[in-house]
């Protein structure tokens, strides 16, 4: 059983998720639980604080052992991008405190492994997710993004154990391990 924490950062919004790897090779998926950390208006070091406060207690909570974050993308506005990153750090910096190996993953990466396609759309997404984990009902759109995040970093996990290989981290990155040991770069 591998409790998996998936965080989709926004400097408004953060949408988070937990799902269960159970079964061989973390083969079967189970929701645990997913929601959004709504941010206040005002200053941007407030809001980082309330996603670091509120990722720790989910921790707290939860007892993930791993962490998965949706990387920054491209925005036409850089101030923006410059405050999503903010937002992330906050986060990754709340799963590193508490031990919590982080990996990171590109929005297209994400849609890729849930939906099929990197090019999905939020709705797609949505639906998969609540297909995946047999939901009763069709997540909000920051709680399935999380959520998505996390079934991205099972996936990979999944993969990389099956080709008979193991992964670790180097420079931020989760990197293959071949047998010989040697880091396959991607």
């Amino acid at each position: 059983m591998t409790l998996i924490l998936g965080i989709d950062p926004g400097s408004r919004k953060t949408g988070f998720g937990i799902i269960n790897a159970a079964g061989t090779n973390g083969s079967k998926l189970e929701y645990v639980t997913s929601g959004i950390i709504r941010l206040p208006t005002g200053e941007l070091p407030e809001r980082l604080k309330v996603i670091f406060d509120s990722v720790s207690e989910i921790i707290r909570e939860h007892n993930p052992l791993e962490m998965a974050v949706e990387e920054v993308f491209f925005a036409r506005d850089p101030r923006a991008a410059l405050k999503l990153g903010q937002a992330r750090g906050a986060a990754i910096v709340a799963g590193v405190t508490a031990g919590l190996a982080v990996a990171e993953y590109a929005a297209r990466s994400v849609k890729q492994s849930v939906v099929g396609s990197g090019a999905a759309k939020k709705e797609q997404v949505q639906h998969m997710v609540k297909h995946l984990l047999k939901l009763p009902s069709t997540p909000a759109e920051d709680a399935a993004d999380g959520l998505a995040v996390a079934l991205c970093h099972a996936q990979t996990m999944r993969t990389a154990t099956s080709i008979g290989g193991q992964l670790r981290y180097s420079k931020g990155r989760l990197k293959q391990v071949a047998k010989t040991n040697t880091v396959l770069e991607s």
